[in-house]
């Protein structure tokens, strides 16, 4: 497969990351959620900060710096999957889920200061925090990196 098929599916996870954002606003709104099981329900939310809303109550400077951060992080990811042989798949999908998740998310703090998320695992009085296309990515891409990588 040639690079220019890999930077392809990079849009069109964005494009699947941003289209899901786009139904949880218009379908479920600030503070609405609808119960899937006992497990998962789909509920709206703003997080103004990283990942698990990791700085989200720090004035706003965040959205600025993590913004900053996203870019340069899709810079380098960019770069790297350029310069990444064809032969190393595994790889390259790795990066294009986190250089996705990345973009993802980016957008969303750039557009509005802060990303959508809208799934959220419970079991009981567990909560994990509120997630999205995105951060699967990301995480997934995480993971796939750690085991290519890992193995050699």
């Amino acid at each position: 497969m040639k690079i220019k098929y890999y930077f392809l599916l990079v849009v069109l996870l964005v494009v699947l990351d941003q289209f899901t954002k786009l139904l949880a606003y218009e379908y479920l709104g600030i503070g609405n959620s609808i119960a899937i099981n006992e497990f998962l329900s789909l509920t709206f939310a703003h997080n103004y900060g990283a990942a698990f809303s990791f700085l989200a109550d720090s004035g706003g400077w965040q959205r600025y710096f993590l913004s900053i951060v996203s870019a340069v992080a899709s810079i380098v990811i960019s770069i790297w999957i350029l310069k990444t042989p064809l032969k190393y798949r595994f790889k390259l999908i790795s990066l294009v889920l986190i250089l996705s998740g990345a973009i993802g998310n980016m957008i969303d703090r750039i557009a509005n200061g802060f990303v959508v998320d809208f799934i959220d695992f419970h079991y009981g009085e567990f909560n994990y925090p509120f997630f999205n296309f995105a951060d699967i990515f990301i995480s997934v891409g995480v993971v796939v990196l750690i085991i290519v990588d890992w193995k050699k």
